[in-house]
């Protein structure tokens, strides 16, 4: 197949500075929770996005000096010549499907503890660091400044020699040194570096110019903003300030890398924000420079990239969580497949990897974080080792990825499910409020599966322990999935609730089903990820009244790990729902339910009509039980997130036939001591 004629403009040629990127696509600087900690697996990562089409693959932030340490988080590191030989393995495998390589360099001030080097954080101005460390930055005096120009110059000259063909200057996000001195609400001096804009960027400008003398002749030198913080005066905004920076350097760097805000912003979930929400913060930057322009979105439609670009508002198509979806994006385009892209589903379970300091996954792409330690690829899996016929019971997230992924090796798969529509539990999860793109994990899996003559999918087919028997399939997993339960037992409650007879209990699933409690609501969240809250929504906009109670400090606590726990509360608070927070459940009676607070037992009574508990999940493992022999997957062995079971699905299509050479199925990165 060739690629449509309308998306050419999406393989033209674009330059920056001296170097050549050989289409419009450009993986951005993203995190990955391998950085420094796991630097084989972040190499191999990066390297698979370039064989992927990307013309541009960046770095996640690069600490440039012990003053700005990020630890423990795993990003990368350029403090001196030694930290080199990681990131040359990185541009190496960039450079060798001809894209080229970007290194985000940054000072991080106020925004790193320094809890590994111990030194004292740096600020435009004394300012508390925002790590909510009991740890103060100081203000950096001018020789300060003149230290931290000169440790972006050496580090720029590292990421020369490291091989690197794009060096970035930093000052989005509020996360870096430069941008904490553009701040107004940040930066207080009142000498040449505060006050007025001119001054406040003067630190920005040095910078630029400083890497530009340093590496210019070879290197595009980048330079990332966020245009609009969303905070009207307090801040930067796309139609003041935000503009006029741009405008008073519009010339000066080879590439403008245009965003928003902070990072839950910027990268804000499908939840929250649709695909391309940025587009009119950065539409005017094309209109004030003649230098590329590269700007995010979450774009997965290249009919929305070729909009773009015919229009004037982008130079070239950003991503980072796309391309963590599909590193092949690129590719399935350029080669007019474009049904086959695994489109993100912007749920943010990439972020939460970074967050824990682990390698990154997704809920879309398996095989993401697992290329070098597993040796998995994302559009690549071996052929099949027999002539093994598979029964996989149960379509759900980790059913549907096995059937795909074990038909793609060539076996001949029988998937088979009671339900009348393929998904499991985001059959109903996903027409929850504002999760509707979650169902492209399901979407892209039964089309995948549609065009496979080996892999026959079977609706409404009950299977019994007989049937397994009779239809005699030489492997069988059961992926059965899950359900929520309804005695209270959880995290905070292990023995359960309390609950009296003839009282209202319903369960997510109830409520996903279409059950409508009469009167006052109340939901107990002993889960902490996003039903608890997306069921309080739910039920409050079909007109219940609705508490939320949960025992941990905010409502979907986990949710700090997706960025949107503030987005969720904020949303519940304004639509009505009463929220209760560090409060147990300790009893359900007639008509009402007892709250203890979970750090002085104090009591109170709540009146509700019925109680929705979001506490655990059951696997539905009633096939295994009737034949232990079997293979559970997915929920069915461990309820977890959608992620976990399409991880699930996919490890046992690799390993079906796979001999198992060794009691750690992956490669770790061991550290070698010498010892004197």
């Amino acid at each position: 197949m060739s690629r449509d004629p309308r998306y050419d403009v999406l393989f033209e040629s674009v330059q920056i500075g001296p170097v050549t990127a050989k289409n419009r696509f450009y993986q951005v600087p993203h995190c990955n929770g391998m950085g420094r900690s796991f630097p084989s697996s972040m190499a191999a990562m990066r390297r698979t996005k370039a064989e992927g089409g990307w013309a541009v693959i960046c770095t996640e932030e690069i600490e440039i000096h012990p003053s700005g340490d990020h630890s423990p988080w795993a990003g990368g590191r350029l403090w001196d010549d030694r930290d080199i030989p990681v990131l040359a393995k990185m541009c190496e495998g960039i450079h060798e499907f001809g894209s080229l390589a970007g290194a985000e360099l940054n000072h991080a001030g106020q925004m790193a503890a320094n809890r590994y080097s111990r030194d004292v954080p740096l600020s435009p101005s004394h300012f508390p660091v925002a790590t909510h460390d009991p740890v103060q930055a100081r203000a950096m005096d001018l020789s300060d400044i003149r230290n931290l120009r000169k440790w972006h110059r050496d580090a720029a000259l590292r990421a020369k020699k490291a091989g690197f063909d794009i060096v970035y200057v930093y000052a989005g996000h509020q996360l870096s040194t430069i941008s904490h001195f553009l701040s107004p609400y940040r930066n207080r001096r009142s000498d040449e570096y505060g006050g007025s804009l001119e001054n406040r960027a003067r630190l920005l400008r040095e910078v630029l110019a400083d890497t530009k003398d340093a590496v210019g002749d070879t290197c595009g030198v980048a330079l990332r903003f966020a245009v609009d913080e969303l905070l009207g005066d307090m801040g930067f905004t796309s139609a003041g300030e935000g503009r006029d920076l741009i405008e008073m350097l519009a010339e000066e760097p080879d590439l403008w890398d245009v965003n928003l805000s902070t990072w839950e912003n910027d990268s804000a979930t499908s939840r929250f924000k649709q695909s391309g929400f940025q587009d009119d913060y950065v539409a005017f930057v094309k209109e004030v420079t003649t230098k590329p322009v590269v700007g995010v979105g979450r774009y997965t439609s290249p009919d929305a990239m070729v909009s773009l670009i015919n229009n004037g508002r982008l130079d070239m198509i950003g991503a980072a969580r796309p391309s963590i979806a599909d590193p092949f994006l690129p590719k399935k385009i350029e080669e007019g497949r474009i049904e086959d892209i695994r489109e993100c589903i912007g749920c943010n379970i990439c972020v939460s990897g970074d967050n824990h300091f682990v390698p990154i996954r997704c809920t879309q792409n398996p095989t993401m974080g697992e290329e070098w330690r597993r040796g998995w690829h994302p559009e690549r899996i071996a052929t099949r080792t027999n002539d093994d016929s598979v029964l996989i019971v149960g379509a759900g997230p980790a059913g549907l990825e096995a059937a795909r992924a074990l038909g793609q090796r060539g076996y001949r798969v029988t998937l088979a499910d009671k339900a009348s529509e393929a998904g499991g539990r985001l059959v109903q999860e996903r027409r929850l409020p504002g999760l509707a793109e979650w169902g492209r994990v399901v979407d892209h899996r039964t089309y995948q599966i549609s065009q496979m003559a080996n892999v026959d999918l079977y609706l409404e087919s009950l299977m019994t322990p007989e049937t397994l028997n009779d239809f005699g399939a030489d492997h069988i997993a059961i992926a059965t999935g899950a359900k929520w339960k309804k005695d209270g037992i959880g995290r905070q409650n292990p023995l359960g609730i309390d609950i009296a007879a003839g009282v209202k209990i319903l369960s997510p699933d109830d409520i996903m089903a279409g059950i409508e409690p009469k009167g006052p609501v109340v939901v107990f969240d002993d889960d902490h990820f996003y039903m608890g809250g997306a069921i309080a929504e739910k039920l409050r906009r079909d007109g219940c009244e609705v508490t939320l109670v949960t025992p941990a400090a905010e409502v979907s606590s986990w949710t700090l790990n997706t960025l949107d726990q503030h987005a969720v509360q904020k949303q519940l608070m304004e639509l009505g729902v009463r929220v209760v927070t560090s409060h147990n459940l300790s009893a359900i009676r007639s008509n009402a339910v007892d709250l203890s607070c979970v750090y002085t037992e104090t009591s109170k009574t709540l009146d509700c009509a019925a109680t929705v508990l979001v506490t655990m999940r059951q696997p539905v493992d009633d096939l295994w039980q009737a034949c232990p022999d079997l293979i559970r997957i997915g929920d069915a062995l461990g309820p977890s997130t959608i992620a976990a079971a399409v991880h699930s699905g996919h490890l046992f299509a690799r390993e079906l036939g796979e001999p198992n050479t060794s009691d750690v199925p992956f490669r770790r990165e061991l550290i070698n001591l010498s010892l004197s």
